[in-house]
C-alpha cells in the first residue's frame, strides 16, 4: 500500500510503498481508506511536542472514513462493506494488537488506527459504522475534530445557557467548540485567534466576537470590556501555549473553568497561584472532548439532517497523499481556516 512515514522528526513525511500485514489478528479489521483530516496532533507529532519519539519510523493519522475490506477473527461490530468513521477514542468492540507493517523490510510501527495511507489495519474499536449514503469526506471530521470539539462542550465544561466562553485557537478542533457552544447558546462566544481567516470562519460557525492576538497589543484588557461585570465563565485553550494558559486562569471568575485542549511543549511548566482552585477555580486537560464515537456520531449525523452543525464550511484545503507535506505546511501557515483533507 501507499503511505506517509515519520522517520524523524521535524523533518517531511516520506511516502513510500509499505507491505500491509500477511493476515489479520483478533479484533483486527482492514480498511479502504478514502480520506483523512489533518489533525494538530499529528503537528506535534513530527515536532516532537511530547519529546522524543521512541517509535520512529511510524505511520500517522486518526481520523478518516472508509470501507471495510475484510475482518479478522473475532470481530462482531463489524462486517465486509461497512462504511465506517475511523477514530482514535475508544469504541465498542475488541481492542486488537496494533498491526505489523514492513517497510524496506524492516518493521515499522503503527498504533491501533492510522489514515495517512491507503490502507490500514485498524483495530475494531477504532471504527465506528455509518450509514452507506453519508458523505465520506464529512464523515471523516467525525474521526476527531467534531467529537473532540463537541465533547470539550458537552462533557468537559458541561457548558450552560448564556454562560460565557472564550476559544483560544480557532482551527479545527476550536471551530467545532465553536459550533458547540452556539447551540449551547452560550453567550458571548469570543474567538481568538492569529489568523483573520480562521476568525472570519469562527463567526460563521457561532462567534459573537473575534480577536486578533497578532493585532491586538492587551488581549486580557479586550476580553474584560467585552464582558459585562468582567465574569468570564470559560476558557478554553487550543494552543499549549503557557502564556495563554495562565492567561484564561487569571481572567474567568473565582468559579470558572480552564479547559486545556492543546498540550504545552515538553519541558515548559504553566505559572499559576493555586489558591482559587480551593474555592471553586477549576483548570483540566480534556483527552478527546471523552467522546465515546459509538454514541456520539450517530447523535452528531442528525444534528447534520437537521442542519444544525455546519460542516461544508469546515473544509478549506483538499490534498492528495502525494502532497500531505504541502499540506502540512499549507496548515501551519495559517492560509487554510479550516480542515485539511488528504485523498488516498
Amino acid at each position: 500500500m501507499k503511505a506517509a512515514i515519520l522517520v524523524e522528526q521535524k523533518q517531511p513525511l516520506i511516502i513510500d510503498k509499505v507491505e500491509l500485514p500477511t493476515e489479520l489478528k483478533v479484533g483486527q479489521v482492514l480498511v479502504k481508506i478514502d480520506v483523512s483530516g489533518i489533525c494538530g496532533s499529528q503537528i506535534g507529532e513530527i515536532n516532537g511536542v511530547k519529546g522524543k519519539d521512541k517509535y520512529l519510523p511510524h505511520l500517522m493519522g486518526h481520523e478518516g472514513c472508509g470501507t471495510i475490506i475484510e475482518t479478522g477473527p473475532g470481530v462482531k461490530f463489524l462486517k465486509k462493506n461497512d462504511l465506517v468513521v475511523l477514530h482514535w477514542r475508544k469504541g465498542e468492540g475488541i481492542e486488537s494488537e496494533v498491526p505489523k507493517y514492513k517497510w524496506k523490510g524492516k518493521a515499522l510501527n503503527a498504533g491501533w488506527v492510522t489514515t495517512f495511507n491507503s490502507f490500514a489495519v485498524v483495530s475494531e474499536n477504532r471504527c465506528t459504522v455509518i450509514p452507506k449514503d453519508t458523505d465520506k469526506e464529512l464523515a471523516a471530521l467525525f474521526g476527531c475534530a467534531i467529537t473532540t470539539g463537541f465533547g470539550v462542550i458537552e462533557n468537559n465544561v458541561n457548558l450552560q445557557l448564556g454562560q460565557s466562553l472564550v476559544v483560544f485557537g480557532a482551527g479545527g478542533i476550536g471551530l467545532n467548540i465553536i459550533q458547540a457552544a452556539s447551540l449551547r447558546n452560550a453567550y458571548p462566544i469570543i474567538a481568538v485567534d492569529i489568523f483573520d481567516n480562521r476568525l472570519e470562519l469562527a463567526r460563521d460557525l457561532g462567534a459573537d466576537l473575534i480577536i486578533n492576538a497578532k493585532k491586538n497589543n492587551n488581549i486580557k484588557k479586550e476580553i474584560l470590556k467585552i464582558l459585562e461585570k468582567g465574569e468570564l465563565d470559560i476558557f478554553i485553550d487550543n494552543t499549549g501555549n503557557p502564556k495563554i494558559i495562565e492567561l484564561g486562569y487569571e481572567i474567568t471568575k473565582p468559579t470558572g473553568k480552564v479547559a486545556l485542549v492543546g498540550v504545552p511543549i515538553k519541558g515548559q511548566n504553566v505559572n499559576i497561584f493555586s489558591l482559587p482552585l480551593h474555592f471553586g477555580k477549576t483548570i483540566f486537560g480534556s483527552h478527546g472532548g471523552e467522546s465515546n464515537p459509538t454514541t456520539d456520531i450517530s447523535r452528531y449525523l442528525r444534528l447534520i439532517k437537521k442542519k444544525n452543525i455546519q460542516i461544508d464550511k469546515l473544509i478549506t484545503g483538499r490534498f492528495e497523499l502525494e502532497e500531505i507535506n504541502e499540506a502540512i505546511e499549507f496548515m501551519k501557515s495559517g492560509q487554510s481556516a479550516g480542515r485539511i483533507m488528504i485523498y488516498t
